[in-house]
């Protein structure tokens, strides 16, 4: 079996591998806080939820065993582990949002964020050295305000046209409607008219009978 420590505060893990294998170990260095600890807290509604962790199995037939370092012990109580905790190893690139950043550094809104940006370093042999860094989430610069303030002219300048169109249409159905209506009163007027002119005629022809 092996054992994979890994210690987030200083961004270093170790492998180890265990040969004297037992097959229960004694658990209550623990401690009771970390009874019935939950191992899943669910993010959306309805979603179903883990139950707590009550304990884990551990055997020989595991390969891996992943552990993490939370808490390390005071000074001079105990010797570090050599090559966990006697190093630090920074990290290779900061983080990318902007909020995080100002937090990191104790930066206000005015601060300009791009300066502060963690780079990492990549020296390869027989090519020129340069460096590498990760790309700033909402980030608020001049060239993104002004995309901003072009957008809302095209959508104004759009909603402009789109508003006289409209108006053109309206007003041109309203004289289509206006003539339609114009020549359908012409036809009813010459039809009352023929009407007239046979009825007037079949009169003049009974009275000459």
């Amino acid at each position: 079996m092996k054992l994979n420590i890994s210690f987030p505060a200083n961004g270093c893990q170790k492998l180890i591998e265990v040969d004297n294998e037992q097959d229960l170990l004694a658990a209550d260095a623990l401690g009771e806080e970390w009874k019935m600890d939950s191992c899943y807290r669910p993010r959306r509604t309805g979603e179903r939820k883990c139950k707590s962790v009550w304990g884990c199995t551990v055997d020989a037939s595991l390969s891996v065993l992943h552990l993490v370092t939370i808490k390390k012990r005071g000074e001079g109580r105990e010797k570090d582990i050599p090559g966990l905790t006697d190093i630090t190893i920074p990290c290779h690139l900061g983080p990318k949002r902007v909020s995080r950043i100002h937090k990191l550094f104790s930066l206000s809104k005015e601060d300009n964020v791009c300066q502060y940006v963690v780079r990492k370093s990549l020296n390869k042999e027989g090519k020129k050295p340069r460096t590498k860094a990760s790309k700033i989430q909402d980030l608020i610069t001049p060239h993104v305000l002004q995309h901003k303030r072009r957008h809302i002219a095209l959508m104004k300048k759009y909603a402009k046209k789109n508003k006289e169109e409209a108006a053109e249409y309206a007003k041109l159905l309203a004289k289509r409607m206006k003539e339609a209506k114009e020549k359908c009163q012409e036809q009813i007027a010459k039809s009352q008219r023929l009407s007239s002119l046979r009825a007037s005629t079949s009169m003049f022809e009974s009275s000459q009978k």
